[in-house]
């Protein structure tokens, strides 16, 4: 587990920033996914959050899931916050990814995909997300869940036409199909976009693989998240996550950012 501090602070309030990222194989005997989270060079508080989960063979999931990450470094090393649009730079990370694994397959007998969850945090409080496949995006505000992604997946198709609900997609067979991700030939992976104008002390954004939100309510995973610092969460995670796939578990992947009040400045002592 890794973790990291920073603060923020926009025109109208501050909010300190903590962050983690958790990675395990599960009992996979090697490991595809890719977690990353990564302060701006040059912007205080401006933070990119993303997670890969790479899949087609043993090298090409890892290949596919290293290229989302290395495009990733590169497009956010470049971003100007104030400047440039987040969503633009999130978006092109989707493309420039989906197009360089789908190289990566014309140049080797591999056929190589990602899904892709990535968040991105301004100085100012505002928050914009992207994903493809079935990597998740939560969004709590003091443990309760507002918003988190939809699955690209054939499950969530189902659930979406009212034929099982999210607690039998949990058990389905082919829970492991997905109708959108980067590398696929026919198709191009879906855009999903999503804004959150104003984030505040007290919110907190998870990217997490499949790997580890198969085995939690979001209820579950709120009240960890709230209760503990993200470090310290992201390891409970991790650990049950890996109890309750009882030796099937697959890899695992997380990154949190949490959001909390700047410290009280201490009163001035009168002279």
């Amino acid at each position: 587990m890794k973790d990291s501090v920073a603060a923020a602070a926009p025109q109208t309030r501050g909010f300190r920033l903590a962050a983690a990222t958790g990675l395990h194989k599960g009992d996979r005997p090697y490991q595809q996914d890719q977690v990353l989270v990564m302060n701006h060079p040059r912007a205080a508080g401006c933070v990119l959050g993303v997670i890969a989960d790479g899949m087609g063979g043993r090298s090409g999931g890892r290949k596919a899931s290293d290229q989302v990450l290395m495009t990733a470094r590169q497009l956010f090393a470049r971003y100007k916050p104030g400047r440039d649009e987040s969503v633009h730079v999130l978006r092109q990370l989707l493309e420039e990814a989906n197009t360089v694994i789908k190289l990566t397959a014309l140049s080797s007998e591999q056929e190589p995909h990602s899904t892709i969850a990535a968040f991105l945090m301004n100085p100012g409080g505002d928050c914009a997300w992207i994903h493809a496949g079935d990597s998740r995006i939560y969004h709590f505000r003091r443990g309760q869940l507002i918003k988190r992604t939809k699955d690209h997946s054939y499950v969530q198709a189902l659930v979406d036409r009212g034929e099982i609900s999210e607690a039998e997609a949990n058990l389905h067979p082919q829970s492991n199909i997905l109708l959108g991700c980067l590398g696929m030939k026919s198709t191009p992976p879906p855009v999903d976009i999503h804004l959150v104008p104003n984030m505040e002390p007290g919110d907190l954004l998870m990217a997490c693989s499949d790997g580890l939100w198969h085995y939690f309510t979001p209820e579950e995973m709120g009240r960890v998240l709230a209760e503990q610092t993200p470090r310290v969460a992201a390891e409970l995670l991790v650990s049950e996550a890996r109890r309750r796939a009882r030796g099937t578990g697959d890899n695992i992947s997380l990154a949190i950012l949490k959001l909390g009040d700047l410290p009280e400045p201490e009163a001035l002592e009168d002279e």
